[in-house]
Order: structure tokens, then sequence, then C-alpha cells
């Protein structure tokens, strides 16, 4: 082995950037987090060639005085932090004091920046040496502009590693939405090669509230399609403050490239945050789809660790547990209410009578008369068997048929000339949200007359989602019952996998797993939950182990459960061409108003969609 010797500070700072410069964007990341620091309101950003031959940031912010240029480009040097008090609470996006230095170490760099109150701005220009240039007056407007040139020139190698032009400004304009999104005050101007990309005017909180300033933003960066399928949450409790959108399971997506998330105003990737958003969507998305959402979270900064990360693109929580399941219950929560109006997740309350309609989780916007305070009513819990017969519908709807009166099929001319059921009650009382059914079409799709247009049901989709929450609920109530096996199972495991599951012999059991241990590295399933007894075992018993050992809990079961629950909710629902009388096809119009969740069905799928009456007449040209 060589002797052992001190590296030169050139090949230290390479070194450093071999872990913050990845790729044009990670500089452009670096000098915008730095002007965002500063105090910026305005930034203005210049590339040529995806910023492998200039990158030239521009920001009003403080500015850096004349002594501290030197320092900047110097390893570990900041005005961010000063103690180890400061880092256990670090509140800027930048801190360590690298990156600047980092990126001089393998590109041109200069450097210029004015002080309010000073006459003039100082220049200083660095090549990666151990020493920079002493600094030369310019003429600058208060603030900092870094620029920076020939990316890589002094490792050359790293360049082979680079994407095309295209997929590089790709990786920047991500970048620039995600810092945009994050800070709607701040405007941002970008240019590539002389072409404007982006122009972004700060959205002041002064011409709004906070939220309409972000919506804004949001409109701008993501577009109208996100804006109209977004449900706005915010949500408070024991220190953590959840804001932002989220997506309703129609607009989900093929990729992860509308995620975003925020921590204090840092953008970060996070795996627990990734699980409680993917738990939130678990019962209303297609296998592979992902969910759309742009979400911010707030906590005391001593709570989260945000130096785990060279780039600082990943996070620590103190509480980990508490974060998850906070921001899983905020979710599922939204998702479960739907729209109902400025009422975030509110409390549903339901009508004195039917005729007055209710206001639940269907995602429709409730009448005046039908929020008028009344005795919340509860829904009775029904059998775990989903029953296909018309008697449930009655006596759903007892209150729109007179007693002893016959419920015909309606099919053809009949049904288009029998009166709706409950029209002269609705011209006294509120429309329910979703109407008064008028008829099938194709024996699938239901019809149903509002004040304001049409909403069309998909009749199948409606009635599994409905199903399915009563039988979640009817087997919530029940807990999770053992089915003894036959034959117990011995089961060759490792050490530490028999050890935990001996430690966590009371959780499993609360999962309906009945496990002993046989031996140092042996296992003896001796019970499953009684709704899985289909399921292989012993692999159901490796999954909890690995999710166990991975995450120190685990989901598998009760989303095995909910797996089945949805089959038997789909063989229970109404089939296509199934003909339906009007009470009928009303009382699950209504059914769909009490139940959470009945904007999709358990796959993804919408379950009904609105066509307003401005809709109809711009079909017909009507007032042209």
């Amino acid at each position: 082995m060589p002797p052992i010797r001190p590296l030169p500070p050139l090949l230290i700072n390479q070194i450093a950037a071999g872990e913050v410069i990845e790729r044009p964007a990670s500089v452009v990341k670096e000098l915008l987090e730095n002007s965002l620091d500063a105090g910026a309101g305005e930034i203005r950003v210049d590339l040529e060639q995806a910023g492998v031959k200039r990158i030239q940031v521009r920001d009003d912010g403080c500015g850096i005085a004349r002594d501290e240029l030197a320092l900047a480009v110097a390893r570990h040097a900041t005005s961010k932090i000063t103690s180890l008090d400061d880092l256990e609470a670090v509140a800027s996006l930048g801190f360590r004091g690298e990156a600047l230095p980092s990126i001089a170490s393998v590109a041109r760099v200069e450097l210029t920046s004015r002080r309010a109150g000073q006459p003039h701005g100082w220049r200083l220009c660095s090549d990666g040496g151990d020493l920079a240039d002493e600094p030369e007056p310019a003429a600058h407007p208060i603030g900092t502009s870094v620029e920076v040139r020939d990316l890589f020139h002094r490792v050359p190698a790293r360049r082979k590693f680079l994407r095309t032009e295209r997929t590089e400004l790709g990786h920047i304009e991500q970048l620039l939405r995600r810092l945009a999104l994050a800070r709607p005050e701040v405007g941002f101007r970008v240019q590539h090669n002389g072409r404007e990309l982006l122009d972004l005017r700060p959205q002041a909180e002064s011409q709004g509230s906070a939220s309409q300033a972000r919506q804004l933003r949001l409109q701008a960066l993501l577009g109208e399609a996100f804006m109209s399928h977004a449900l706005e949450l915010d949500e408070r409790a024991a220190g953590l403050e959840l804001s932002g959108w989220v997506a309703r399971p129609a607009f989900s997506r093929s990729q992860a490239d509308l995620q975003f998330f925020f921590v204090n105003g840092r953008m970060v990737r996070d795996k627990l945050v990734s699980h409680a958003v993917r738990q939130a969507f678990q019962d209303v998305l297609h296998h592979g789809r992902q969910p759309a959402y742009v979400l911010y979270l707030r906590l005391d900064p001593r709570q989260v660790d945000v130096n785990v990360h060279p780039a600082k693109q990943e996070v620590r929580f103190r509480e980990g547990r508490q974060v998850h399941d906070f921001l899983f219950r905020s979710l599922h929560r939204r998702l479960a209410a739907g729209v109902q109006g400025d009422d975030l997740a509110g409390p549903v309350r339901q009508p004195e009578s039917p005729e007055a309609g209710v206001a639940a989780g269907a995602g429709v916007q409730p009448t005046a008369q039908a929020q008028a305070p009344a005795a919340p009513a509860r829904q009775s819990s029904l059998p775990l068997r989903v029953g296909d017969g018309r008697g449930a519908y009655a006596a759903e709807l007892a209150w729109q048929q007179p007693a002893g009166a016959a419920a015909e099929p309606m099919t053809g001319a009949s049904a288009a000339e029998q009166p709706l059921a409950g029209a002269q009650a609705a011209t006294e009382a509120a429309i329910p949200p979703l109407g008064y059914a008028i008829g099938q079409v194709n024996g699938i799709y239901i019809l149903s007359e509002t004040e304001d247009g049409l909403i069309i049901v998909d009749m199948h989709a409606a009635h599994e989602r409905i199903g399915y929450e009563r039988l979640k609920a009817s087997w919530a109530e029940g807990a999770v019952r053992q089915q003894p096996l036959l034959v117990p199972i011995a089961v060759a495991v490792s050490q530490s996998e028999a050890d935990q599951a001996e430690q966590q012999r009371a959780l499993l059991e609360s999962l309906g797993i009945g496990v002993d241990r046989g031996g140092p590295e042996r296992l003896i399933l001796r019970a499953v939950p009684a709704i899985l007894q289909d399921a292989d075992p012993e692999q159901l018993l490796r999954d909890l182990l690995a999710d166990l050992a991975a995450e120190g809990g685990t989901d598998r079961i009760q989303a095995e459960i909910n797996r089945v629950l949805a089959t038997m909710a789909c063989h229970g629902s109404v089939r296509a061409n199934r003909q339906l009388t009007l009470p009928e096809m009303n009382a699950l119009l209504r059914a769909m108003e009490r139940t959470e969740r009945a904007d999709q069905c358990n796959h993804g799928r919408p379950t009904w969609v609105r066509l307003s009456r401005q809709a109809l007449d711009q079909l017909f040209w009507r007032g042209r």
C-alpha cells in the first residue's frame, strides 16, 4: 500500500463535485437554492446547450460583500449555520458551503454581486485553483449573478455520461417546476439558447391568500386539467401542517411525473411519504397507475433531519410513524370526502328527510337546503354477502314508493312515458346532489337529472363501490378471525427472520397469523386469516416477515383482505343489461351519496360524470 498522505484541495473539491454535481440540472439547483436563501424576489436563468456550455443565474437578493466573495468559493464556508444547534434546525435550502467550490472545481465560474448601500458591485473569477483571483469592481444591480461555463471541462470523462441536449434540458425544466411550485412568491424567467422557456410572475400573498397564490402558480405550471381534478386540503395535528392539492384517482398517471412533495419548502422524494400516499390510494387506483399531487408539509425543523443526503433530496423524520400516519389519514379523509365546496373534508350532514338530499362523499356540491343542520343518521351495517336482489333497493327507497305498490321494470317507451319518480317532491324540496333518475342507457348507464344538468352513472361500478365499502365496514366490526390449518406448515427461515417472528408474535396474532418457533431457523405456521384461507400461507408469512424487517410494520394482511372483499363486491354488484326500475335507480343514487369514495370503483374507474347545462347547450350551439 502507498503511504497515507493528504489529498490536494482541487481533488477534494472534485470528489465533492462527484457527490453534488451530477449534471447541469444539479448546478442550476444549487445556484437557485442560494438565490432563494438570499431572499430573491425574481430570478433569471440563461442557458446555452442545456447548461453544458453556459449557465447564468441572476437574482435580486441581498448580495455578497466584497470581503466575502473569496469565501463564497471556499470549501465549508457558509453564512447559514454557525453551530450544532443551527445544524439541528436547518431552515435554509443550502447550508454545507460546498456548492460553489464544487462547481468551480469542474467548470469556470464568474461571481458578481452587490449589496445594498454599495456604490457598485464586485466580480470574482475562479477556475478551480487553490486561490481565486482578487475581486474587481463591476457594474451590477443589487443582488448576485453566477455564471458557469464549460461544465466538466476539467474532468472530460464526466461529459461522456451526459445525455442528449434535449434530455438534460428536460431535467432542468423539471427542477424549475419543482422550485417554482415551492415558492410562488418568487418570479422565474428562463431562457435557453436565446428562446424563452418560462416566464412566471411573482404571486404575492398580498394579492390574495397563500392558497390562492399557490393555485395560480399550479395552474400556470400543471395546467387546467390538473386543477379541474384537484382536491384542496389543509390539515393540522400534533405540530404538523399539510396543505396542497391531490388529484382525484380518475386523473391517475402512468408515470410518477406529477408528484411534488415539499417539507418546509424543500423539495424531497421520501420513501415514507410515498408509502403513506400509496396506502391512501390503495382502494381507488388501477394497478400500476400513479397518483398526482402537490403537497406541502410544515413541521418544526428540529423534527426533520435534512443532512442525510449530499444533494439534500432525502430527509429523515424524527417521528416517522407519526408523520406517516398523519399523511395517510389526511389524504384518506380527503379522498373519501370528495368535493364539498370550500368545506375541506368537513363533517357530512344527513338531511332530516330523504327529499332534502344527502351531502356525502360522492364528490358533488350539496344545495343550500341539503346542508341544513340535522341529526346525523348512522348507516345500518349489512351482512358480508352483497345481494343482487331488488329488496335492498326497495328498502332504501321506501319513502318514494306507496305501501303495497309493485315495482315493475321499465323498458322502451313505457320508461320514457312514466313521469319521474319523486319529481313532484323535487319541486318543493332541494334536489339531491346526484339528482333523480330518468332512465337507463344500453342497460349499463343511469341518467339522472340535477338542478344544473345531467349525471351519467355506471351502475355496476357504483354498486361495486357501495358493496365494497359496506363489506369493509362489516369486516372491521368483526375484526380478523383466524382459521386453524388442518396440518401445520413448517417454514424454513433465517435466524433473523425467526427472531423477528418471535418478537412480533403479538402483532402477527392480531393479523390472524398463528405461528410458533420450531427451532433456530424454523417456524411452525398454525393459522391464517379465515378470509385468506385460499391464499398461499407460506408465501404470505414470508412476505409479512419481509415487510416487518424492511419497515417495522406491515399492511399486507389488510391489503389482501381488501382484495378479497373487492372481488366479493364485484361479483355481488348489479350486472350490465340488468333492467332497474326508477325507484331502484334512485335508491342507488342515494346510496352513492352516503358512501365514501363513491367517485371511483375499486379499480380506480370513475363511477359517474356530470354534464352541466352549459355543456349541454354547447353541444347543440344554443345561445350562439
